[in-house]
């Protein structure tokens, strides 16, 4: 697990374009999944573009913090093993 925010910054950046299963605390002990693309890393955030088809909305955007502090698991499907979680 990376243990920076710049070291999470850039293995994300190294999987833009690549299909994803994301796991995000929706508080009041909810827990939203979903699947979907990841599109733009930015500065501080980075963007997933959602599958339409199981998701009311287009896209969600978290921080690079959402990560470290484990409220949100990033699985890369293409992958065999979890690089960001």
């Amino acid at each position: 697990m990376p243990k920076t925010l710049a070291d999470i910054k850039k293995s994300l950046e190294c999987h833009l374009g690549k299909r994803l299963q994301l796991k995000a605390n929706g508080g009041r002990k909810k827990t939203v999944e979903c699947e979907g693309v990841l599109s733009e890393t930015y500065r501080a955030v980075f963007v997933v573009e959602l599958d339409q088809k199981d998701n009311a909305c287009k896209r969600v955007s978290y921080s690079y913090t959402d990560i470290l502090t484990e409220a949100v698991e990033i699985t890369f499907l293409d992958d065999t093993v979890a690089v960001v979680k």
